[in-house]
């Protein structure tokens, strides 16, 4: 069947994504525009169901980027943050107990006070406000699917998906063809690991001569506690138990809003243990000694989980090429030591913006921004991803108990003197090469949820809001259907069943009671559209692609 040819909009800047930065690329747009009379047509899309409805973060909110945005946003009663960190806690944790740190022994750039504690989707929800009272026109339930190119090659702005489209490729009755959203430039704010982002990294080889990107997993509960064990402000993190000193991670406990605790867990995704579950490690650190009073009395209300990127300085991609430019964490920018990247997010919107409107004022349009690619290691962004650029390799290398102690020394250094004893380092493997075969390996025996602390995939699924339009085309697509059966599953016991947090991939027997004729099962309709599947895979079958525009999460204050 031959399909209607799609409509299309013209704009001087289209932006994909609306999260911090793609919002903050947009504010900066208009303001540039105001302040010299003049008119810039912005545009924004994004796959959510509303802005916010995809974000997910801890968040302790380092303000200094809404700060240069937007320097009215702290008087503004409205305004998305209002709990100031007031107590700042580290943790080492054993399987019984653990041992705080002195605070004076931490970098200073790793003292929260000053900072927020927050839902990153409200200051998302916040920021469109601001954007559309500029002018800029936001579109939430779309999802840019397909990259538009010039003649010469140049990125020449996106389409959106087309909607209604059954599972088997064919339209239904309330099939309604995508638009083009054409622009003189394209910015692309999708988050880590965002598909569109991917194929122009890929198609411009703009991780040329730069490490791997490296990622971790993320996942949060949000719960209401008891008044006793609330302390408004209280930001705590930990490292060690329940992960073994050879895999990364960590987790973090924020107090908030009305008796709001955030609780969250962080794997690095270049662990080698394929029976690894993040989810179930989780889980089991919820029951320690030292954390499971925090939630007498309290209820969990909701539920998420996101791929992290991890890789820093060392792994930022060429920002630029011909239409367009890579914003927030598409490009990398998150400080892993600090846990914080919306700060980076907003400044390298800021920046973006600025490159582009000097473009647009001097007519040019579809070349390079150079000046963006040019400046921003020089900027605030540079400056802080550059002292703490062998925190990650550190612990990579040497394990949780000596990496963490190297890369406190590796900050005070940089800090101190500006420089680090060991100059660069280098990543090594991407994480999807890190896996041992699971003969090779002591396979993790996770204990049963209680359903009070700890809990299965799909109960908290559905704590996610998430909902997709079951007849569609499955988003989560193999090259090789045979893999999975075939490769994964007797080299490492098929490990999407377990990095995945939702419960999307399944091994089914046909004769369950002989382990024989096993089947590989996405039940796509459960996807949290954390990408964990397209970075870990180990044969890297899996492409995660957006789903109908509108599906997915939805969360409320995450």
């Amino acid at each position: 069947m031959e399909l209607p040819a799609r409509e299309a909009m013209d704009y001087d800047v289209v932006i994909v994504g609306a999260g911090p930065a793609g919002l903050a690329a947009a504010i900066r747009l208009k303001q540039l525009a105001a302040d010299a009379g003049q008119e810039v047509s912005v545009v924004v899309v994004e796959k959510g169901s509303e802005v916010g409805a995809h974000i997910l973060s801890g968040a302790v909110i380092d303000p200094s980027g809404l700060d240069n945005l937007l320097p009215d946003w702290r008087e503004d009663p409205e305004r998305p943050l209002k709990t100031e960190v007031s107590a700042d806690r580290f943790y080492w944790l054993g399987p019984a107990g653990g041992v705080r740190l002195p605070n004076v022994m931490m970098p200073r750039l790793m003292n929260n006070h000053g900072n927020f504690v927050g839902s990153l989707g409200n200051v998302a929800r916040y920021l469109a406000q601001r954007a559309e009272a500029l002018g800029v026109e936001i579109y939430p339930g779309f999802a840019a699917t397909e990259v538009l190119f010039g003649e010469g090659g140049e990125v020449a702005g996106i389409a959106t998906g087309d909607m209604g489209v059954g599972r088997d490729g064919e339209p239904k009755a309330d099939f309604t063809r995508g638009m083009e959203l054409r622009g003189r430039y394209t910015l692309f704010g999708e988050g880590a690991r965002g598909s569109l982002s991917k194929e122009l990294i890929k198609r411009f080889d703009l991780q040329a001569g730069r490490e791997p990107q490296k990622f971790g997993i993320g996942l949060k509960e949000l719960w209401q506690v008891a008044p006793e064990q609330f302390r408004p402000g209280l930001v705590q993190h930990s490292f060690g138990w329940p992960l073994d000193n050879r895999t990364g991670g960590g987790s973090f406990l924020y107090h908030f809003d009305d008796h709001l605790v955030a609780v969250g867990f962080v794997v690095h995704l270049n662990y080698e243990n394929p029976t690894l579950s993040p989810f179930d490690e989780f889980q089991r650190f919820k029951t320690h000694p030292m954390i499971r009073e925090v939630f007498a009395g309290g209820r969990r209300i909701a539920y998420g989980s996101r791929a992290i990127t991890e890789g820093g300085l060392q792994s930022v991609p060429k920002l630029v090429f011909p239409g367009g430019a890579l914003i927030g964490c598409a490009a990398g920018f998150v400080n892993v030591p600090r846990i914080k990247g919306s700060h980076n997010a907003v400044l390298s919107g800021m920046q973006a913006a600025e490159e582009a409107f000097a473009a647009l004022t001097a007519g040019r349009s579809h070349d390079e921004l150079a000046g963006y690619e040019e400046g921003w290691r020089n900027s605030a962004i540079g400056r802080d991803l550059k002292r703490v650029r062998n925190v990650k390799p550190l612990w990579s290398r040497f394990g949780t108990a000596a990496g963490v102690a190297l890369g406190g020394m590796d900050m005070w250094t940089n800090e101190l003197f500006g420089f680090s004893l060991f100059g660069t380092l280098k990543h090594g493997k991407p994480d999807h090469a890190t896996l041992k075969p699971i003969d090779r390996v002591r396979p993790i025996v996770y204990p049963k949820p209680d359903g009070v602390l700890s809990f299965d995939k799909l109960s908290s699924v559905f704590l996610s809001n998430t909902n997709h339009e079951e007849n569609q085309p499955v988003h989560l697509r193999l090259a090789d259907p045979s893999i999975p059966v075939a490769q994964n599953l007797p080299l490492y016991g098929e490990p999407a069943r377990l990095y995945c947090p939702a419960g999307v991939y399944e091994i089914v027997y046909d004769d369950e009671a002989n382990r024989k004729d096993p089947r590989f099962v996405i039940n796509a309709q459960n996807c949290v559209h954390c990408k964990t599947c397209d970075i870990k895979d180990p044969a890297q079958n899996i492409t995660w692609v957006p789903p109908e525009g509108g599906g997915g999460p939805n969360y409320p204050n995450m």
